[in-house]
């Protein structure tokens, strides 16, 4: 096990199709060690392989410890992961480990079922909603080389984090200059 780096937006790698895994073996063992040790030193809700230079379909997740939230402290591995189902619809903040500083407003499924294969190989369902929906969603962007960023409906959306709670948008009233420094309401 180890902790490898977090790639960043303008690599390569996060803006390709990943390929899907024949048989999961030690190697993708490994991988999803990896993958889970480099998250949680990140401090980071989920991750997908090609976020650590890997170009293979396998996602990681680690739900946090809420009483609220039906998948509390679950964590979810899904090697060669496909949605299968998805309803509804939320809008809400997104961030990411390969855009630090940053978060965005993106539309997504409120609920997805999403099959794959877990850690030993044996095909599996998801079923999330609401937080864990809109992580499958995102790390399964991921391995088709598609970024938050690349889900915002307007430049407006997207946000520069200042600090734990305050957000600066980057640009205001469609203008392609960045906006000057406040804190919207968002929470």
């Amino acid at each position: 096990m180890a902790v490898r780096e977090i790639l960043t937006a303008e690599q390569p790698v996060l803006r390709q199709k990943a390929k899907k895994i024949r048989r999961v073996d030690a190697s993708t063992q490994k991988l999803i060690d990896d993958m889970l040790d480099s998250m949680r030193e990140a401090h980071g809700l989920g991750l997908a392989a090609p976020q650590i230079g890997v170009g293979l379909r396998v996602l990681v997740i680690e739900m946090p410890e809420d009483d609220e939230e039906p998948h509390s402290g679950e964590q979810i591995i899904l090697v060669n992961p496909e949605i299968v189902k998805a309803e509804g619809e939320q809008f809400g903040e997104e961030g990411c480990l390969s855009i630090p500083g940053y978060v965005g407003m993106v539309r997504r499924a409120m609920k997805v079922t999403v099959k794959g294969l877990n850690r030993n190989g044996k095909e599996v369902r998801v079923k999330g909603a609401e937080l864990l929906a809109r992580a499958l969603q995102h790390e399964i962007d991921h391995l088709d080389g598609i970024l938050f960023t690349d889900r915002l409906e307007k430049p407006e959306d997207l946000y520069r984090v200042t600090d734990e709670h305050a957000r600066v948008p980057v640009f205001q009233g469609g203008a392609k200059q960045p906006a000057r420094e406040h804190e919207p309401a968002i929470t």
